[in-house]
């Protein structure tokens, strides 16, 4: 709502595009980026598609769950050190630290 308004005055020559960007606290080059894509896309096209894109890094589900499955059948009361072991030696290749937060999250 409030870039409608900063466009519609900047349109209007009310406000400059130096204010406008000020008015949503961006600088000059931001707001004309913003226009541009305002007039190609609308209100869509503003929305940073990056927040709604899942990381190529995180894991599946499904392996999520078979870890979670075998500490929880075969490896309960391990601490999170001897669990990664066994798991990089037999099963994965993920970090010792998402392991780890794996595992306090199970505790």
């Amino acid at each position: 709502m409030r870039f409608e308004e900063a466009y519609e005055g900047c349109r209007k020559r009310n406000l400059t595009q130096s204010e406008a960007a000020l008015l949503l606290g961006v600088c000059d080059r931001t707001f004309r980026r913003y226009m541009n894509r305002y007039d190609a896309g609308g209100l869509d096209a503003l929305v940073d598609k990056r927040l709604v894109q899942v990381s190529h890094r995180r894991a599946p589900v499904d392996e999520v769950m078979r870890l979670v499955e075998h500490y929880r059948n075969r490896h309960l009361g391990w601490n999170a050190k001897h669990f990664y072991a066994w798991y990089r030696s037999d099963v994965g290749n993920r970090s010792y630290t998402w392991v780890r937060i794996g595992y306090k999250k199970l505790d």
